[in-house]
């Protein structure tokens, strides 16, 4: 690894940074107060080109590579979770799918209204009786007269979801033999056959719409399939390792704004007369805090290099991304845990962010894989057995 930033990678970092400070970190309370999304901003956000950090110029995007995407999402994330969230699907989820198994018409049809922030892009993998088991889907997708999909079936659980105008869509076409039936799709939110539900009430990330969706005899144009049939369930898995250095870039961001908060506490707050910095439990805390985050940071960094390798060369970063966002997201549910105790009282009121970042650190070691399923996909990947 070359630890030497390029300075496009500094450029992005630095536009991420400073609309975050100024233009997300004022709004980020009251937006995961009312859980209204953020759709001026995530506009904005598509102008600056971090809606599609990876997206080649020819459709729309900022034309760099992971370690850009990772750095820009960390700032993001140290500003409110709930934007970094909608951030992620739009770049790793679906622009990502979609550039690496789509065809040209597809690329020029469905991402650039993404990448510069037009539009709203989802992936669309659980159901409500599938999570991990993502081979369990029951949505179907059979073929008419035409040779067009038609589509029926519920997913859960959708990030962006009420406000997606595409999605990228995992059904089963072949059922009965398991992950080899599974194809990917396409969807345009407006054509008739596709409903969104209700958005879901979370704990966290409150400003990112999360809801169910519903398709009744939705068709979905032949062109429209992505990738080759019977491939969609290996689509899905790829474009997951890609989420995942997401996801872990989101936890560091996370982790860094509650350890800095925590610090200039420690430095400003007294007690007993003297500063709480200076007390061997709190600086015990703090030193734990240092060293989680800067093995995350480190660790994000490896898997967005191997991706850019991968990218450039082929092969797979899979090891890479699933240690990255196993050990970012736990390191973020500890140093945001030890952020509260630090702050004591204060940790615990709204007044202040701790209590949200403590609310949003717990969706890291849940999606794009649980904890659980990281575990599973390291060791497998590190034993060969499975």
């Amino acid at each position: 690894m070359d630890f030497r930033y390029t300075d496009d990678q500094l450029s992005i970092q630095a536009i991420a940074r400073d609309f975050a400070q100024k233009r997300i970190a004022p709004v980020a309370a009251e937006l995961d107060k009312s859980g209204e999304f953020p759709l001026d901003t995530i506009r904005e956000m598509g102008q600056l080109g971090l809606m599609g950090i990876e997206v080649p110029h020819e459709y729309g995007g900022a034309g760099m590579d992971t370690i850009a995407y990772a750095l820009a999402m960390i700032e993001i994330a140290a500003a409110d979770c709930a934007h970094s969230t909608i951030m992620s699907v739009n770049n790793s989820l679906y622009c990502n799918g979609i550039l690496k198994y789509g065809t040209e018409e597809q690329k020029q049809k469905y991402v650039r209204a993404i990448a510069t922030g037009e539009a709203i892009g989802a992936y669309a993998l659980t159901e409500p009786q599938s999570g991990s088991d993502a081979s369990a889907m029951h949505t179907r997708a059979t073929k008419n007269a035409n040779g067009d999909w038609v589509i029926n079936g519920k997913k859960s659980w959708i990030t962006s979801g009420p406000v997606a105008k595409y999605i990228v869509l995992f059904a089963i076409t072949t059922p009965g033999i398991g992950a080899k039936g599974v194809s990917a799709f396409i969807i345009d939110t407006t054509r008739p056959g596709f409903h969104a539900g209700k958005t879901e009430p979370k704990l966290g990330i409150r400003a990112s719409a999360t809801c169910e969706i519903e398709f009744t005899d939705y068709v979905c144009p032949k062109e429209d399939m992505l990738g080759p049939e019977g491939k969609g369930f290996a689509i899905a898995m790829g474009v997951l390792d890609a989420g995942r250095i997401g996801i872990a870039s989101q936890a560091v961001g996370l982790s860094r704004a509650a350890y800095e908060a925590s610090l200039a506490w420690a430095r400003e707050r007294k007690a007993f007369g003297s500063p709480i910095g200076s007390f061997q439990m709190i600086q015990a805390k703090i030193a734990d805090m240092k060293c989680r985050l800067d093995a995350a940071t480190l660790l994000v960094l490896r898997a967005a290099f191997a991706k850019t390798q991968a990218d450039r060369d082929g092969g797979r970063f899979s090891t890479e991304a699933s240690v990255a966002k196993l050990f970012a997201s736990e390191a973020a549910m500890f140093i945001t845990h030890q952020a509260v105790q630090i702050h004591g009282g204060m940790g615990y009121s709204k007044e202040m962010p701790l209590e949200r970042y403590f609310r949003d650190a717990k969706i890291t070691e849940i999606y794009e894989g649980t904890s659980e399923i990281q575990r599973l996909v390291i060791a497998r990947n590190e034993t060969g057995v499975r």
